[in-house]
């Protein structure tokens, strides 16, 4: 890991990497983690309606804290137990809990999505992710 920082750092959304989820959704890192030297990984995704990543897990604490539109949020064998999240509102996610969110509503969904781990690590149920913890499968 790189040495920590000693000053402030701006990071500017409008100048950080887009990475496609798929049609409907992509995320920007903003913080990168291990390879800035930061201790934990922070984006911010953007989600059409009806978008969902699918059941997924990460070996650390997730953090999601809704900055636009709403989604349900819910843990794998609770679908019916599926929790609305509007803006301002944030859940914290087990480790190794599978879980999924699916934006909802008539607006796109923005999210910050903060891993408590320098590098972002994304196990999914029903695909495998890259380097990156990014979804190699594009829904």
């Amino acid at each position: 890991m790189s040495e920590a920082i000693t000053e402030a750092k701006i990071i500017r959304l409008s100048e950080t990497e887009t990475v496609p989820f798929a049609a409907d959704s992509f995320y920007n890192p903003i913080l990168l983690g291990e390879e800035a030297g930061f201790p934990i990984r922070v984006g911010i995704q953007t989600a059409e309606p009806g978008y969902e990543p699918g059941l997924h897990a990460h070996p650390y604490v997730e953090i999601l804290h809704i900055l636009e539109g709403s989604c349900d949020v819910w843990l794998e064998g609770a679908e019916d137990e599926r929790t609305r999240l509007e803006a301002g509102d944030t859940v914290a996610l087990p480790p190794e809990r599978r879980h999924n969110f699916a934006a909802v509503g008539d607006r796109p969904m923005r999210l910050m999505g903060i891993h408590l781990s320098p590098k972002r690590i994304v196990n999914y149920r029903d695909g495998a992710s890259d380097e990156h913890g990014y979804p190699t499968h594009r829904r």
